[in-house]
């Protein structure tokens, strides 16, 4: 048994949609599940999904279902791939796999003059007349997502020098009720971003910094724009969501990432593709999203962590925002005071240029070289 922690699971969409096949469930393992030896098996997975509605699933027309399969054996129509290239089975026509770019391969210098913003966040507070001028709005304003009733903090996101480097910090609290509960934000005030590649590291946390801990608390890194109205196809939003105590129906730490097409508040709807890891991710971590014409893939650490088609690429120019938030008050029912920290090093886009792991450490480490703490020549959306 390889464990939970070790199995991947992402919905998508095919390229090219059949009659018995739209959309499929990819499983995948983390580095953490080891190496399989020839003739070896990893035990036996248990796996469910099901409609956020709960409505039943109809199989008898999905291309891969076999009713008359009730014991393990091979089966074609379920494919295999290592590192992009399929080893088992056959996909249905016209949808071979897709080849995400490798981490490891040797990167290439990117064009210097591309358009980009960068920044170390080198900032003495929030209301450091500079983070206006630079772009960003720490929020204030009220309103999800979120416990109703909480207010967003501007002065809960601090700058201070960490390891030779500022930092931001985005503190989040509450004593149990919404009246107490402070959210945090920031983000840009233009949404001129779209395709190319997004970088930050950012520290997650699994426990307050003080009072009790179980908090449904999301840490994020995520771009968006705004939903016009319900279902709108234009809308557009790409998340790395760490929830280190559970929620959403997860019982503990849970990594996100995910990428949606659209949705509608009420009643709720959702066509989003998602990846996970359930694991701590307590700790710095680089994080890397790309987007190209094709799909939109995401890195963690210099590891692959998810593709998703191109159904859910963006129409839209979006905003580039970090928040730290509380789903709900029903993890904790203390009202004891409790705290939250989530802290972020430095952000980087690169305008319809996609980077390696690897090509965006060079880039940060090259600026910080010259001591460049801030650009921005992404022009206006």
């Amino acid at each position: 048994m390889k464990g939970c922690a070790n199995i991947t699971g992402t919905f998508g969409t095919l390229a090219s949609p059949t009659a018995t096949a739209d959309r499929y469930l990819e499983i995948g393992f983390t580095p953490g599940a080891g190496s399989l030896a020839p003739g070896a098996d990893t035990g036996d997975m248990q796996l469910r999904f099901h409609q956020a509605s709960w409505a039943r699933l109809v199989q008898s027309d999905d291309y891969s279902f076999g009713p008359e399969r009730t014991a393990y054996g091979d089966w074609s129509k379920v494919t295999a791939q290592v590192n992009g290239a399929t080893v088992w089975g056959e996909a249905p026509g016209g949808n071979g796999p897709t080849d995400p770019p490798d981490p490891t391969d040797p990167p290439t210098d990117p064009p210097a003059d591309g358009p980009r913003l960068f920044d170390d966040f080198n900032y003495s507070s929030h209301t450091d007349p500079k983070i206006n001028a630079n772009g960003w709005s720490v929020r204030s304003n009220s309103g999800g997502p979120g416990v109703p009733g909480a207010t967003w903090a501007a002065e809960n996101v601090t700058f201070a020098a960490q390891s030779g480097n500022s930092v931001m910090n985005l503190e989040t609290s509450t004593a149990g009720t919404g009246a107490s509960t402070e959210h945090t934000e920031i983000l840009t005030q233009s949404m001129k971003f779209k395709n190319g590649t997004y970088a930050s590291r950012v520290k997650f946390s699994d426990a307050p910094r003080s009072g009790p801990d179980g908090d449904r608390i999301v840490q994020t890194f995520f771009t968006i724009n705004d939903l016009k109205a319900p279902m709108a196809d234009d809308y557009a939003e790409y998340d790395f969501e760490y929830l280190p105590n559970g929620g959403w129906g997860e019982p503990a730490n849970i990594l996100y990432t995910t990428s949606w097409e659209t949705y509608r508040p009420d009643p709720w709807e959702a066509v989003n593709a998602h990846s996970e890891v359930r694991a701590s991710y307590a700790g710095w971590h680089d994080l890397v999203v790309t987007i190209d014409n094709n799909q939109i893939t995401y890195y963690v650490d210099g590891q692959h962590f998810g593709t998703h088609g191109a159904a859910y690429l963006p129409e839209r120019p979006m905003s580039i925002n970090f928040n730290q938030w509380l789903i709900d008050l029903e993890g904790q029912p203390s009202t004891t005071p409790r705290s939250y920290d989530q802290q972020v090093d430095y952000v980087l886009h690169v305008k319809d240029q996609v980077l390696t792991p690897s090509q965006v450490n060079a880039m940060v480490g090259a600026y910080r070289s010259a001591g460049t703490t801030f650009q921005d020549t992404v022009p206006a959306g």
